[in-house]
């Protein structure tokens, strides 16, 4: 069984920055594709960044693009998200997927329903 655990959520000023980190166990982290998800009270969860098995092809959402970085180092089974510049819209709980394999994956990334392993979360928290 895989389990992810997310570390680096906390207390951040507007414009400040957070690297959130997955690292994996149980499982062969090397052949997943990864996405960072968000869920803010009330609202549904929603897909942030993803990055294929190699680390080739990288997704985010109109509102991460320039600010967030998403990477992977398959020798430590751990995923990352950058984020800078962050915003009060930013808060929620974030959470790190995996999916084990989608051939169609370029075109369904940004579903919660294709991952087959989630995190527990981590909070992140931007103040204005």
């Amino acid at each position: 069984q895989v389990q992810l655990v997310e570390s680096g959520g906390g207390l951040v000023q507007a414009g400040g920055s957070l690297r959130l980190s997955c690292t994996a166990s149980g499982g062969t982290f090397s052949t997943y594709s990864m996405a960072w998800f968000r869920q803010a009270p009330g609202k549904e969860r929603e897909f942030v960044a993803a990055i294929t098995w190699n680390g080739d092809t990288t997704y985010y959402t109109d509102s991460a693009k320039g600010r967030f970085t998403i990477s992977r180092d398959n020798a430590r089974n751990t995923v990352y998200l950058q984020m800078n510049n962050l915003k009060p819209d930013d808060t929620a709980v974030y959470y790190c997927a995996a999916d084990q394999y989608d051939p169609n994956y370029s075109g369904v990334y940004h579903y919660t329903e294709i991952y087959n392993y989630w995190g527990q979360g981590t909070q992140v928290t931007v103040s204005s």
